[in-house]
């Protein structure tokens, strides 16, 4: 299962600092037209799980970055310099002058390529350790600027709370969507990588209009997820996962998150929820299921 909390684990070790890369889930996600730059102009509502990857560190005084995998997921993924962990750790390194390195171990519990921001969530979990880590000081707006040139999910996911995101992801506004804080909620991925790139290269091009997020019956009647349609061209198994969410009772709305694979669902209970999950292993046992909840600001 996921991990939550990790800043809360007792079981670092002395020295040793830990955060949660918590999963990016997109309750909306609208695609209005592609920008001049070359980049999709998107109008999305992130939510974040109470779960995700657990990302530890501590000081290495010769300067050097290391970077340790494990985890269910971690074997797919290379621990190399293109690694977004350790690509985030050196460009803040870099930023800052920071002589001192950092020895760094992820725990992947997220799928890979998966729509819930795993990639994306790791780099800004690294950030956000690493200013604890070598208790430097670096503006908000500053470390945004440094998320961004990452990935465009990773500004959102620095702070991991429900708010719009715009253009390309450099636009945030923080939001409170009634009744969404520590919502039950079920991902489910079933078990295929999906191409971002290739996704939004199968969009339509269609603009369908903007997102509003006044609450969540608006979200359940007038969201969408425009990449839905070109996801389930690529990989037809999203629509058997859409339809098994769909199909449990207690549901309140179902949708694919991102490019893809994972979808959700939102449960007006817990009890909702773990029925669901039991219904969708028993008649899926190779998918993968998280059981979390919408985290709070």
């Amino acid at each position: 299962m996921p991990h939550g909390d990790a800043e809360l684990n007792p079981l670092t070790r002395t020295g040793e600092l830990a955060e949660t890369a918590y999963a990016k889930v997109n309750l909306a996600l609208h695609v209005r037209h592609r920008r001049d730059d070359g980049y999709h102009a998107l109008e999305s509502l992130f939510v974040f799980a109470e779960h995700g990857d657990l990302l530890t560190g501590q000081v290495r005084p010769d300067g050097m970055l290391d970077l340790q995998l494990d985890g269910p997921f971690g074997p797919l993924l290379d621990a190399g310099p293109d690694n977004l962990v350790l690509k985030a750790a050196r460009v803040l390194q870099a930023y800052i002058g920071e002589e001192r390195g950092a020895a760094l171990q992820l725990t992947k519990f997220l799928p890979v390529a998966s729509g819930i921001g795993g990639g994306s969530a790791d780099a800004a979990a690294t950030l956000r350790l690493l200013v604890r880590l070598w208790d430097v000081p670096v503006e908000p707006d500053v470390l945004e600027g440094i998320a961004l040139s990452l990935g465009s999910d990773v500004p959102a996911c620095l702070s991991s709370v429900t708010q719009m995101v715009l253009g390309r992801g450099e636009l945030l506004q923080r939001l409170t969507v009634g009744g969404l804080e520590r919502m039950p909620m079920l991902l489910v991925n079933p078990g295929v990588g999906i191409s971002t790139a290739r996704i939004f290269a199968g969009w339509d091009q269609v603009d369908r209009g903007p997102l509003t997020a006044g609450d969540l019956d608006q979200l359940v009647l007038e969201g969408r997820n425009d990449l839905e349609a070109a996801a389930v061209a690529e990989a037809p198994v999203i629509a058997e996962v859409l339809e098994a969410l769909q199909a449990c009772p207690g549901v309140r709305l179902t949708r694919m998150s991102g490019s893809g694979a994972t979808c959700f669902g939102l449960f007006a209970t817990e009890s909702a929820r773990a029925s669901a999950a039991e219904m969708i292993r028993n008649g899926h046992p190779a998918w993968w299921i998280a059981e979390t909840r919408i985290r709070a600001a």
